[in-house]
């Protein structure tokens, strides 16, 4: 019976080991994946905020369903823009109103406020 509990626990820790091992090459990889763009995250930044005049308040190199892009989460006045910018030329593919705080669920776990009066 000894037996038994000794595999399963080898079969456990082997399928954890392997895991955390291919979570962290993957993570590698997509920070890895920005070498291919021709401007920087502070470029991507500055681009968004002149173009739309606002201020930046977010921003991070993603892969979405049209591939890598720079998202720039910028205020302008009461609103927040969610916008897209190329990683080659930092020119905007897309600009929508972000109408709910996406990390509303972390807000009202550690105690910030949170409101949504775009």
């Amino acid at each position: 019976m000894e037996g038994k509990h000794d595999l399963a626990a080898i079969a456990v820790l082997s399928a954890t080991a392997i895991g955390n091992v291919h979570a962290a090459v993957a993570v590698e990889n997509d920070a890895r994946a920005i070498e291919s763009a021709t401007i920087g995250l502070s470029e991507a930044v500055n681009t968004a905020e002149r173009q739309t005049g606002g201020k930046a308040s977010r921003a991070e190199f993603e892969k979405d369903k049209g591939g890598w892009a720079f998202d720039v989460e910028v205020v302008i006045g009461k609103k927040v823009m969610d916008i897209k910018a190329d990683l080659m030329t930092g020119t905007v593919l897309a600009a929508m109103e972000d109408k709910a705080d996406r990390d509303s669920k972390r807000d009202a776990n550690d105690g910030s406020a949170s409101s949504s009066t775009a």
